[in-house]
């Protein structure tokens, strides 16, 4: 299975020059203006990061009660005005949105204004050497390094307060470590489409049918970064654009997809390859929660539907025609699932 990403690299590259042949002017000109357009949206998304972290507010009426049972939704749900009151359900109104491999803060950009619309407090952290953080990618060599900006956030939360967790991709190794240093102030871990791991296993164990084992990609992977030398071993690796797009994009829009592609960076491999020690009594002990997306080419439906029988969440639900970010493709669903998710006593 580990040959299907290369097989697929060669495939888009061979589409790909096709189709470059067969592109008039008018074509390169609605790029052009296509990638002006979207950086700016880039611009709006980092100013949105920055500047909209905290939103008081409430609606008018209670969200009916929600089960842990398994669903499927569709991508519809009441904009902010319409939405009833949740509040009364909910004992922790702050959510923290961790990103995965290669995003940043930036792309929970429409999760952000959905969740204070319903008076929420959502805040979207880049992890060490993502998104707008200034670190070195090539110096972050251990998990506890990458979650580093999420391990800050739990040690200043005060002692009376406790948050949820959302973890995308990856992701979902920063909130499992978060869980198992800091179950107190931790209400439930959600994990997006993401690495949810057991005891004993790294979080590129979880793409490996995908990527192939963790020891063959480091031996053979074209999408390996050496930043200390070709000499020493590889420090991060990031996907050539187009088998990005196959991969993570196969259902999000044109604008989201160059917004990520200008937007992307450079993901630290030893994070990825490291073994997590989880207890049974912090990490066990943590309500955790799972969403599946159900047209994800990145982590596959048979992947997640695996990770969650052999490491059984609270609660497992399930969102149609969505690619590995629902944030873009299906942002009314996962808002809707989000919260309902929360409303759970």
């Amino acid at each position: 299975m580990g040959n299907s990403l290369f097989c697929m690299s060669k495939k888009v590259t061979k589409d790909v020059g096709s189709r470059s042949k067969r592109m008039g002017r008018s074509q390169r000109k609605l790029i052009a203006e296509e990638e002006s357009l979207h950086r700016q949206a880039l611009a709006m998304a980092l100013h949105q990061h920055q500047l909209s972290q905290r939103f008081e507010g409430s609606m008018s009426r209670r969200i009916g009660s929600t089960s842990s049972r398994r669903r499927n939704l569709p991508d519809s749900f009441a904009n902010g005005k319409q939405v009833p009151d949740i509040l009364e359900n909910i004992k922790s109104k702050k959510i923290v949105l961790i990103h995965g491999e290669g995003f940043g803060a930036w792309c929970w950009y429409k999760t952000i204004p959905l969740l204070e619309e319903v008076g929420l407090l959502p805040t979207a952290l880049d992890l060490t050497g993502s998104g707008i953080d200034l670190s070195d990618t090539n110096s972050v060599t251990t998990l506890a390094e990458y979650s580093k900006p999420l391990i800050v956030y739990l040690e200043n939360l005060p002692e009376d307060e406790k948050v949820v967790l959302v973890g995308h991709s990856s992701g979902g190794a920063c909130i499992a470590y978060a869980l198992e240093h800091f179950p107190q102030k931790i209400t439930k871990a959600i994990f997006l489409c993401a690495t949810m791991v057991t005891d004993g296993q790294r979080p590129f164990d979880v793409f490996a049918e995908q990527l192939g084992s963790a020891e063959r990609f480091i031996q053979e992977s074209q999408f390996l970064i050496y930043g200390n030398g070709k000499d020493k071993p590889p420090t991060g690796f990031m996907f050539e654009k187009q088998l990005m797009k196959g991969l993570y994009f196969n259902q999000s829009t044109t604008k989201d997809v160059a917004l990520a592609m200008v937007s992307m960076r450079p993901t630290p491999l030893g994070p990825m390859m490291e073994k997590l020690s989880l207890s049974p009594e912090k990490y066990g002990t943590g309500r955790r929660f799972y969403i599946q997306t159900l047209d994800d080419r990145a982590l596959s439906p048979d992947v997640q539907e695996k990770l969650v029988r052999e490491n059984p969440p609270e609660g497992v639900y399930k969102i149609k025609g969505s690619d590995h970010c629902p944030f873009f493709s299906k942002p009314q669903s996962l808002h809707k699932i989000l919260v309902e998710i929360l409303q759970i006593p």
